[in-house]
């Protein structure tokens, strides 16, 4: 009986160890998963924007400090884009990978970018641009709210500078909740910055940039809805040449891709037609332009060309003509701005600008828009600010087409780039938008304006002179 008490007790014992083994092995609760991050939708919306009158808040813009510093990495990704920072260039690479996904990281919640001069003495159009842009989400937000999409505006400052605009550019382009983007102002930036939206499959949409290589290198994301340099400095030059009766030229330029480009063909046409080049040169200055005004002085052109943007030439005109410069003066569309007047004053009254946007006015069916621009941010709408209207809504109305076709599912960024390139007869505030094989504007529009008055308020009632409807080069 003792043997067979301590047989069970034996047994008893094992089984009581065996039990507490397999708890050991298999028996401990599942870990409690990660807190989720927060959702793209608690990312300031659109509609919290600044107007363009106010310095754009933290939280919005990468702020010119942090962009000043120079890192290819913008450690306040989080400030700008309402995403996780991105901190290395390969995260950045593994999330520019996943953007294939539909909706990857986004939610309910799509976000566009623009990318245009904030500040900086080109902020003028570059704000206009920004707003322009918002004002075409803000108007359609409760339109993408029926399909259950929230809109979300990613204004980025470019500060007219090559090395930020790219430095954004991947910024952009790493968060895969962007599936489009509207800019840039200055051509210098949109070249070197486009690498980075064709990489990615960004689609990019341009209510500014005219340089030919901004679509020349035949990249599918990279469209835009006005005209070309190559045919804007011939629009040029055979008004000065033609209606002008000008038979010399002293060509100046600022050293960009846009301004030097555009200043080349106007002299390649000049010499073509038999019009006297007397100088053609490129300068960074912007404040003293003794040493260029002296030999223009010295050569005595019927007329002064410069091919630039309006913070540097209305003081070079200011100051020639303090000197004595009696030439008429012109220039391309990066004039096209009220600050030049507020810059020149009466020095550039009376001067003529061709231009691939003119004055808001000249559109018919911007007239609700110029009412609605100035109700929302308290101040005139600039040239630009049309096209970047016309520019965000192409980019929804193809984001609009791939929720369709993906039956309310968040496309792909690669089906946005699709869509905007099909984009064929958009009725836009500026025209109808037809994209070529390249991204041109297939028919664009080419004014020659003459500035009116030295009151940059009325700068939007400059006289317009000439237009003419050009079909896009597509070789």
């Amino acid at each position: 009986m003792r043997r067979r008490q301590l047989l069970v007790s034996a047994l008893v014992s094992v089984l009581v160890i065996f039990t507490l083994a397999l708890a050991a092995c298999g028996g401990r609760p599942e870990p409690t998963a990660p807190a989720e991050q927060p959702a793209a939708t608690e990312a300031p919306a659109a509609t919290e924007a600044p107007a363009a009158t106010e310095a754009p808040a933290a939280g919005e813009v990468v702020t010119e400090t942090e962009q000043a510093a120079g890192a290819e990495e913008v450690t306040a990704t989080e400030e700008v884009t309402g995403a996780e920072e991105v901190t290395s260039t390969e995260e950045t690479t593994s999330t520019e990978a996943s953007t294939e996904t539909a909706a990857a990281g986004a939610g309910g919640t799509i976000k566009i970018a623009t990318q245009t001069p904030l500040s900086g003495p080109q902020s003028a159009v570059g704000v206009s641009i920004k707003n322009g842009a918002q004002l075409a989400m803000e108007q359609r937000a409760a339109e993408f709210q029926e399909l259950g999409i929230t809109l979300e505006l990613v204004p980025f400052d470019d500060q007219a500078t090559p090395d930020i605009g790219v430095a954004n550019a991947k910024q952009i382009v790493g968060d895969p909740g962007i599936l489009c983007m509207v800019g840039h102002y200055n051509s210098g930036v949109m070249i070197p910055s486009m690498e980075e939206y064709h990489n990615a499959g960004l689609a990019a949409v341009s209510p500014a940039n005219t340089n030919p290589v901004v679509t020349e290198r035949g990249y599918l994301e990279v469209n835009r809805v006005v005209g070309r340099d190559d045919i804007q400095g011939v629009v040029g030059e055979q008004f000065a040449f033609n209606d002008l009766g000008i038979k010399s030229v002293y060509i100046i330029h600022d050293k960009t891709a846009y301004g030097q480009g555009v200043a080349e063909f106007f002299r390649q046409a000049a010499e073509k037609d038999g019009m006297q080049v007397l100088g053609f040169e490129g300068t960074e200055e912007q404040a003293n332009f003794d040493s260029i005004i002296t030999p223009i002085l010295a050569a005595n052109p019927e007329m002064v060309y410069f091919g630039g943007i309006f913070s540097q030439a209305g003081i070079l005109f200011k100051q020639a003509r303090e000197k004595g410069v009696t030439a008429v003066f012109m220039g391309p569309d990066g004039l096209d701005s009220s600050e030049l007047a507020g810059l020149g004053g009466d020095a550039v009254v009376g001067m003529y600008y061709s231009t691939v946007a003119a004055p808001p006015s000249v559109y018919p069916e911007a007239a609700q828009f110029i009412t609605d621009y100035e109700a929302r941010f308290g101040e005139q709408a600039q040239p630009f600010s049309p096209q970047a209207y016309d520019s965000m809504n192409i980019c929804l109305d193809a984001i609009k087409r791939g929720l369709e076709a993906n039956g309310g599912e968040i496309p792909t960024r690669a089906q946005v780039t699709e869509e905007v390139r099909a984009t064929t007869d958009f009725q836009g505030i500026t025209g109808s938008v037809t994209f070529n094989s390249i991204g041109d504007k297939a028919v664009a529009t080419y004014f020659v304006l003459q500035v009116t008055s030295a009151d940059p308020a009325e700068w939007n009632n400059n006289e317009l002179v000439k237009s003419l409807d050009i079909e896009a080069p597509t070789e």
